[in-house]
C-alpha cells in the first residue's frame, strides 16, 4: 500500500513538472527575423511593421530583438528554431511554422505589365504568363494560376516584361512601385490590383514561441478592439487593415478579400 501511494505521489510530481514545462512563461524578448523592407521593417528598426509589433509586445514587457535577413532565410531560421518568429508571412505559407489567429497587416497584391496589355483580373490570370519572386507562393493564394515562373531578384523585371518573357509580374504594391520608379518611361507600364493578403508572424514550434504567439493573439484582440493601432497606420499613411472585419482568422486557410479601391502607399524597399 505504501509503495502504491509513493508511486502515485511520484506520478503526480512528474505530471506537475511536465505541465510546468509545457506552460512556459512568456519570455521578456522576442527574437524576430525579417527582410529589410524600407519604411516597414528596416534594419535600423524604423517602419510601420516594427511600430505595430512594438505596440503589441512592449507594453506586455517583451522587447523586440531584430534580425535582418532575406525572406527565405527568415523562414529557415524559424524552422531551425533559431528565432521565435518571422515577419510578413502569408498564412500557412511555410511548413514547420505556427501561425496565430490574428494578422498584423495586409499585403496589397498587384500585377505589373505593359500599359498596352489588357487589365488582368483574378478570373483571367490563367490566360497569362506570370512571374514573382521565389518563395512567395502566390499560386496558393491567387485563383486560376496556370503558368508562372519564380525569379531570384527584382532586377531585370522591366526588361523581362518589355521583351515579352512574361505578361505580368505579381508583387505587393510598394515593391511594384519601387520597380516602376526605375523605368526610363514609367508610362509604358501599368499595375492593377488583384487581392488583399493578410500578413502574419510565423512562429517557431517551441514552448517560448508558443507563449509569445498566445500573447500576440491576446494583444492584437485588445488593440484592434480599442483602435490603438490606427494612429500607427495613419503615421505611415497606409490603410488600416481591420476596418472591414478583417480580424482574427480561424485555423482554416485564409481566403482572399478583393479590395476595389486602388490604394497609394509609401514605398518600402523591394523584398
Amino acid at each position: 500500500m505504501a509503495r502504491r501511494w509513493l508511486a502515485l505521489v511520484v506520478l503526480a510530481l512528474l505530471s506537475t513538472v511536465a505541465g510546468a514545462q509545457d506552460a512556459a512563461p512568456t519570455p521578456t524578448v522576442i527574437h524576430l527575423a525579417s527582410e529589410d523592407w524600407e519604411d516597414y521593417t528596416a534594419a535600423d528598426g524604423h517602419g510601420l511593421g516594427w511600430d505595430v509589433l512594438r505596440k503589441v509586445f512592449e507594453p506586455a514587457g517583451v522587447k523586440l530583438d531584430i534580425r535582418s535577413v532575406p525572406y527565405t532565410r527568415s523562414v529557415g531560421l524559424v524552422q531551425l528554431k533559431e528565432v521565435d518568429a518571422l515577419v510578413g508571412s502569408y498564412r500557412d505559407e511555410a511548413e514547420q511554422v505556427l501561425y496565430p489567429r490574428w494578422n498584423f497587416d495586409s499585403d496589397h497584391i498587384y500585377a505589373l505589365g505593359l500599359a498596352s496589355n489588357p487589365v488582368p483580373t483574378q478570373a483571367t490570370l490563367g490566360k497569362y504568363r506570370l512571374a514573382w519572386v521565389r518563395g512567395y507562393r502566390y499560386e496558393n493564394y491567387l485563383p486560376n494560376i496556370k503558368r508562372y515562373n519564380q525569379i531570384e531578384r527584382r532586377t531585370g523585371i522591366l526588361s523581362m516584361l518589355k521583351q515579352g518573357r512574361a505578361d505580368y509580374y505579381i508583387d505587393a504594391l510598394t515593391e511594384i512601385e519601387a520597380v516602376v520608379k526605375t523605368a526610363a518611361d514609367p508610362a509604358q507600364y501599368r499595375y492593377s490590383h488583384l487581392a488583399e493578403l493578410p500578413l502574419f508572424l510565423g512562429f517557431a514550434d517551441t514552448p517560448q514561441a508558443r507563449a509569445l504567439m498566445a500573447l500576440f493573439d491576446q494583444r492584437m484582440e485588445q488593440l484592434v478592439k480599442s483602435g490603438e493601432l490606427k494612429p500607427i497606420f495613419e503615421k505611415w499613411q497606409q490603410p488600416y487593415p481591420f476596418t472591414r472585419g478583417a480580424t482574427k482568422h480561424s485555423t482554416a486557410p485564409t481566403g482572399i478579400h478583393v479590395d476595389r479601391v486602388v490604394i497609394k502607399l509609401f514605398d518600402r524597399y523591394a523584398r
